[in-house]
């Protein structure tokens, strides 16, 4: 039976990054890498010292490691060997040899963690790569210590499998080839212009023009890539929901109440079938909740890590 925290009186905390983020001083070239996994290069950003706890970032749909550029410097700072890939088709990362479906991108994280000589991580997902994080725990439980589901995918989704869902997956997929490259390719025009950032990433945050422009440009390049349509494919198309009580390590989940892309109410249902979780919910928040509330997200994945088994640790900004 999940377990729901106690909310903490201060709340979620302030919208977006205060100050100078940490990531706008670090050299990110002098961080990332290729690795090859089952004969393709992936690019693989790794920042932390290397005797730390592993700590892995998933990116969600249209997403790429910098989507976590507000939580990996933190949290390498804490200690943490912090490694963020980009996903085959995402990022910089080429597509891969075979099709792209949620079994291989789960093999491949088993493969890339095999590969870097971890035994077992925290995985922490977010969208998309929340329902490839579920997926490793439930067919490679070894390997994870931990789970962070941050707005996952797998449930709602389902409900595309018919018609009409057909149809908006063939509507997304012509409004992707006709704007998420220039979007891409004009990524700083974009994000210093207010209406066009609002415009551009409504979709994932609350208040886009809340955050910062360097941010926001920062995570639009990642848009426009080529595993953009297979991945939608192999979203709607593998149930998980059922298989979710076989997750047997504990679970994290973290959720925005204004999240347009996956409803509040998947996190409820998550909740209920893993069998050891706690959700923690932002209020005015959208799908990106570890850029929307940095500052608190990264706090509440260090103190769930920290929790010893057994432990009722009062959790922040439970909404």
């Amino acid at each position: 039976m999940a377990t729901v925290r106690p909310a903490a009186p201060e709340g979620p905390g302030p919208y977006g990054p205060v100050g100078r983020s940490p990531w706008l001083d670090i050299v990110w070239s002098a961080h990332q890498r290729w690795v090859t996994v089952a004969g393709r290069p992936v690019n693989v950003c790794e920042i932390g010292p290397e005797d730390g706890d592993p700590l892995v970032f998933v990116h969600g749909l249209s997403g790429s490691w910098q989507n976590w550029l507000e939580n990996l410097p933190v949290l390498a700072e804490a200690g943490f060997r912090c490694i963020a890939p980009d996903l085959p088709g995402f990022g910089q990362s080429p597509m891969p040899a075979e099709k792209i479906t949620i079994t291989r991108y789960g093999e491949l994280l088993d493969e890339l963690l095999e590969t870097l000589g971890i035994d077992a991580a925290v995985i922490v997902g977010n969208s998309m790569g929340g329902f490839i994080a579920a997926e490793v725990a439930i067919r490679f439980p070894q390997r994870v210590e931990r789970l962070v589901l941050v707005s996952a995918a797998g449930l709602s989704i389902e409900d595309l499998r018919n018609d009409r869902g057909q149809a908006i997956l063939e509507r997304l997929d012509f409004v992707l080839s006709a704007y998420a490259g220039w979007f891409a390719s004009k990524s700083a025009f974009v994000a210093r212009r207010e209406r066009l950032r609002r415009a551009a990433f409504s979709i994932v945050a609350a208040y886009p023009e809340k955050l910062p422009a360097l941010l926001v440009e920062e995570n639009l390049r990642g848009s426009g890539k080529p595993g953009f349509v297979a991945a939608v494919e192999a979203l709607t198309t593998y149930p998980i929901q059922e298989r979710l009580p076989e997750i047997a390590c504990p679970t994290l989940i973290v959720w925005g109440t204004r999240d347009r892309l996956v409803p509040v109410k998947d996190a409820h249902e998550f909740a209920r079938l893993i069998p050891d979780s706690r959700k923690v919910i932002y209020p005015d928040t959208g799908h990106v909740a570890m850029l929307e509330r940095p500052a608190a997200f990264n706090a509440l994945v260090a103190a769930f890590i920290a929790e010893k088994p057994n432990e009722d640790v009062v959790q922040p900004a439970v909404a």
